[in-house]
């Protein structure tokens, strides 16, 4: 029988759900379960395709192509797995399939309303996941309250009903602030937070309480007599350095086992050594490189998140700890690129549209004079292209028709093929697809592997017409499409320290114990840089 593990948020957004869901999911797994996570996103957005960074933070990108919440990412990460477009269940996917349904003669000339029929489509998606798994992990984003969460609360309520109560666990993520005036915790938030999900039908099993410091012992009591939840599962999160320590701290506080219990699973001794070690040696870490990121959306760290946990992977194998200098791409362009100096690598991220682009082009102008070790991604990568155009090939206006549509030297241009579609998202290259590496390259090196499959989101391509201009002035295309060789996939220059680009992203596949090649490279240069080989 599975067993089902709801997570819900209360009193504030942005506790944590994905980081506590994302460890509970590998507290379940180092026992031995075979374990799954879910994300629903109550937004009614079909996906997270079209949202800006700065209002949802990063796309990310499965191997399926799917583009979805960046929790997604966290549970990859955490659980070291791959997940599919349909972990993640949005109120948009839910009201098209039910509409769909409707308009298709379904429900047989019934009047189509949130129960059932909206509730039976969020079950059936669960549980068509849930199959596989012996234990599921299922995040209801939002705050207890939003009313956009009302049909997946009431859902999850229904299938602790209609699954046993032995079968479903409810964990709600609360917030226990400290006023500095009277100098404890308050539990008055948590106590109300949960009659509101006691109101929708649910009791929670266990209670995250989110806080700066430990929970102290008088604030446990009183939550747990005012919520009925047993002490032993008012679980103290507070704030720690890395959020990698989540799951020892919540196995520490008994929650593993606690659930364990509640769920009647067998009471197994959870293998999280090799998790310990990953944490301990980064807080160990005591030499430090600095790489710049060089983004347009650098005011929301999380835009970048992949890329901020690959570089942290990567810290840990080569024994030094990254520390990031956040560079907004329009501030190159007023203030020159002394922005970058004494910097140890650059990332040029990914990103759409005109805005910071010449910021960007400065950037990896200086990275590549100076023989600064240097990384581009996806869009990072045209532009690459672009800056070498202009300022080695002599093709001034060069540039992308994505930003440019009439320039005279379009080396980053859509295939012909794509001209013709017109709907957004149509031209995209989603998801994984294969990549053939060169031999003798720097690529090579690196990956040490002829075919690798990486996670593409893009449109535009370099212009195969430009590629042996390019070539014939030393640039190397060591990666190619292996269904298309006229895509390229990596640049590298080979005179250089350190410098490639990929026109996939591949954040997104690093993970703590096997951190992203192309990262891990970025930072072994950086360090060879600064302290010497």
């Amino acid at each position: 029988m599975v067993k089902y593990i709801f997570i819900t948020g209360g009193v504030v957004s942005g506790l944590g759900k994905g980081i506590t869901s994302s460890s509970i999911g590998l507290l379940m797994k180092a026992r031995g379960f075979k374990t799954t996570n879910i994300k629903i996103d109550p937004y009614l957005n079909y996906d997270a395709g079209t949202m800006n960074p700065y209002q949802h933070g990063e796309v990310f990108v499965l191997d399926d192509g799917g583009e979805v919440d960046l929790d997604l990412g966290n549970y990859e990460r955490f659980l070291d797995t791959s997940l599919t477009f349909d972990h993640n269940i949005t109120t948009g996917k839910v009201y098209s399939a039910v509409i769909e349904k409707e308009r298709r003669g379904d429900y047989l000339g019934a009047t189509v309303q949130v129960i059932p029929h909206i509730t039976n489509e969020i079950k059936e998606r669960i549980r068509k996941i849930a199959k596989n798994y012996e234990v599921v992990i299922v995040e209801i984003g939002g705050t207890v309250g939003d009313i956009e969460s009302m049909p997946f609360l009431e859902a999850a309520r229904q299938m602790q009903l209609e699954e046993g109560r032995d079968n479903v666990a409810f964990v709600h993520v609360t917030y226990v602030p400290k006023l500095k005036a009277v100098g404890e915790q308050k539990t008055k938030p948590t106590q109300h937070s949960v009659k509101e999900l006691r109101s929708l039908g649910i009791q929670p099993d266990a209670i995250i309480a989110r806080s700066e410091d430990p929970l102290e012992e008088g604030a446990r009591k009183k939550i747990s007599l005012f919520t009925n939840v047993p002490e032993e599962a008012v679980i103290s999160a507070y704030d720690v350095e890395d959020t990698y320590e989540v799951p020892l701290l919540l196995e520490r506080e008994g929650l593993g086992g606690y659930l364990t219990k509640r769920l009647n699973l067998d009471d197994r001794k959870p293998d999280l050594k090799a998790w310990q070690e990953i944490v301990e040696k980064y807080k160990g870490l005591d030499r430090t490189v600095e790489i710049a990121i060089v983004g347009k959306y650098v005011k929301l760290a999380d835009s970048y998140l992949s890329i901020k946990e690959a570089l942290k992977h990567s810290s840990v194998v080569n024994d030094v700890k990254v520390k990031i200098r956040w560079v907004e791409a329009e501030d190159v362009e007023r203030e020159g690129v002394k922005l970058l100096e004494g910097v140890d690598g650059i990332i040029v991220p990914g990103g759409f549209g005109a805005r910071g682009t010449e910021g960007k082009m400065m950037a990896i102008r200086y990275a590549r004079e100076n023989n600064i070790p240097f990384l581009g991604i996806c869009f990072g990568f045209q532009l690459t292209v672009v800056e070498f155009a202009r300022n080695v090939l002599g093709f001034k206006d060069a540039h992308s028709t994505e930003i440019n549509p009439n320039t005279p030297y379009p080396v980053v241009d859509l295939l012909p093929e794509q001209r013709e579609i017109k709907k957004l998202g149509g031209t995209m290259r989603l998801g994984a697809y294969p990549v053939k590496i060169k031999p003798n390259t720097l690529a090579h090196k690196v990956y040490g592997s002829e075919v690798i499959y990486e996670r593409h989101r893009h449109r535009w391509e370099v212009n195969p017409e430009f590629v042996e201009q390019f070539e014939s002035a030393g640039l190397v295309f060591s990666g190619v499409a292996c269904d298309d060789e006229r895509r390229m996939e990596i640049l590298e220059l080979p005179t250089h320290k350190y410098f490639i680009a990929t026109q996939f992203h591949p954040e997104f596949k690093s993970r703590p114990m096997k951190p992203a090649p192309v990262f891990k490279g970025l930072v072994k240069a950086a360090k060879e840089k600064k302290f010497g080989s």
